[in-house]
């Protein structure tokens, strides 16, 4: 019985910003996994939610919870700044990323949501 796979995931490796950089993104039915890493760890795991109650453009905001790791301010900026997008072009779906990242200045930042958008499954 063939068909389609359960789950859906793309992988790349990349150096970013001179760091070798590896990102997994999978798909599942209600919710996107991503995997940034330029230590070869899974890192920080943090989840990202939408809200239903959306801002007054109609986006929803969202909700950041480190589930694993260091929980700071800076993380949840990070994590915002690379996945808000994944979550808004799945449908406003939730997602969990894990990241052990080097590079947290803006422009490494930017350069890694392009390597996440290049690993599209949503």
């Amino acid at each position: 019985m063939e068909g389609s796979p359960i789950v859906t995931s793309k992988q790349r490796e990349e150096v970013v910003h001179g760091v070798p950089t590896e990102v997994v993104c999978t798909a599942f039915s209600n919710s996107v996994l991503v995997v940034v890493t330029q230590y070869g760890k899974m890192g920080t795991i943090v989840y990202v939610d939408p809200n239903t109650v959306g801002d007054n453009v109609g986006r929803p905001s969202l909700t950041t919870k480190v589930l694993l790791g260091k929980d700071e301010p800076l993380v949840h900026v990070c994590a915002k700044n690379l996945v808000a997008f994944v979550s808004q072009e799945a449908g406003n779906k939730p997602v969990l990323l894990a990241m052990a990242l080097k590079d947290k200045t803006v422009e490494g930042i930017q350069a890694l949501r392009e390597v996440i958008r290049s690993c599209q499954v949503w």
